[in-house]
């Protein structure tokens, strides 16, 4: 699809199309019948573009629940598209720190989630993109929302943009090349240290990047915030200038019909203390981990780490805490296969469940080795203490 043909997908034939497409096109039962019934009614060009939007708008409801029906999308820019509940979450800090009227500068906008997220808050600003058409596809996603008289897509390159006038700078630098995803800040597109002077023009900034940011690449005094959705780290953001927060690490779990949970950094706090297993074993949520703040974890259910490497919480303590999941310990043995078979034999299991954090053993080829078949329902973690590969059978509290 180029820039032509996903503009006549904006004509009132290429809505009529699309609204008669809906999401059969994504039925490859009925495609080859529906292709041909619909190019004998509408050009080969507009159909094709059309077609690819239903398939992309089915893909995209994982990300955006039923606005993506709405939306436009390209396969790349929807890859990389923030998801809705993430955007809309960073959207409140900026409706609630930007002074009255401030306006957002976003470089690199893509499809323009987070453009038509803040804008929905009534926060405007202008979107700026270098690929055309992705710029033509995130202008017609404010049109479709009916925010593009609070905000605009500009094509052109982010590096080469004047802040002046703006309250604040969001930036999304790219993370992927040909080869797959880039770790390395100094990589991004533009890189890390390019979009950090840019945001540091303006009075406040967000800038988008990779969960596995090395610690050290944070900026001095800004604040890193680790953000999961549904257990599962999706990514993080440095927040600079006055949208800020007064912690250095924050870890927000983001829960359906429920507010945020976030936990911050506690500076009082030292290193969480090293104990022996207790009743209770804690799983630690993703972006608790990434954030650092195992010891403000722990500290929440009284808890101390069996292995000081080891993001595992033991504890006497059943409290119920959105940062971190129970798990009642019936058994602690040394790792091995015949022993730990033996182990879930006598306990009756059969559906297992398999964890691991810090152990290199294959868990498929364990789970064939293991071959339980009772009436059970039990955990199965696999861990370390020290240099000791270790086993513990545990259940849902």
């Amino acid at each position: 699809m180029d820039t032509a043909a996903f503009r006549e997908l904006l004509t009132p034939e290429g809505q009529e199309l699309l609204g008669e497409i809906g999401v059969a096109g994504a039925d490859e039962r009925t495609l080859p019948a529906m292709v041909s019934r619909l190019r004998a009614r509408h050009p080969a060009d507009l159909v094709g573009a059309a077609l690819t939007q239903a398939r992309l708008r089915e893909r995209g409801r994982a990300k955006f629940g039923a606005d993506a029906d709405r939306m436009y999308f390209t396969p790349q820019g929807l890859e990389q598209a923030t998801r809705a509940s993430v955007a809309r979450h960073r959207a409140r800090r900026f409706a609630d720190r930007l002074p009255a009227g401030g306006r957002v500068l976003d470089l690199g906008c893509g499809i323009g989630g987070d453009l038509l997220a803040r804008a929905r808050t009534g926060v405007g600003g202008l979107g700026v993109e270098l690929d055309p058409l992705t710029a033509e596809v995130a202008r017609a996603n404010l049109h479709a929302f009916g925010v593009a008289e609070l905000a605009d897509v500009h094509c052109g390159d982010a590096t080469a943009q004047d802040t002046g006038g703006y309250a604040a700078v969001f930036a999304d630098p790219g993370r992927r090349t040909s080869r797959g995803r880039v770790f390395d800040p100094d990589a991004y597109l533009p890189p890390l240290g390019t979009v950090l002077d840019l945001a540091g023009r303006v009075p406040g900034a967000c800038v988008k990047v990779a969960p596995g940011i090395p610690h050290e690449a944070v900026p001095p005094g800004a604040e890193a915030e680790w953000i999961s959705d549904g257990g599962e780290v999706k990514e993080a953001a440095l927040w600079l200038g006055e949208l800020a927060g007064g912690t250095p690490r924050r870890a927000t779990l983001l829960r359906q019909d429920r507010e945020p949970a976030t936990l911050a950094a506690d500076p009082a706090l030292g290193p969480p203390p090293v104990a022996g297993w207790r009743r209770y074993l804690y799983e630690p949520d993703g972006a608790v981990v990434r954030a650092h703040l195992v010891a403000e974890a722990a500290a929440l259910i009284d808890g101390a780490l069996a292995d000081p490497r080891i993001a595992y919480i033991t504890s006497d303590v059943l409290r119920a805490t959105p940062f971190a999941r129970p798990y009642e310990i019936l058994e602690v043995l040394p790792f091995g296969v015949k022993r730990v078979r033996a182990a879930l034999r006598a306990q009756k299991a059969g559906t297992l469940t398999i964890m691991k954090r810090g152990f290199a053993g294959d868990v498929d080829r364990l789970r064939r080795d293991l071959r339980t078949d009772g009436p059970e329902a039990r955990v199965l973690v696999l861990t370390r203490v020290g240099d000791a590969p270790t086993a513990l059978i545990c259940r849902t509290p």
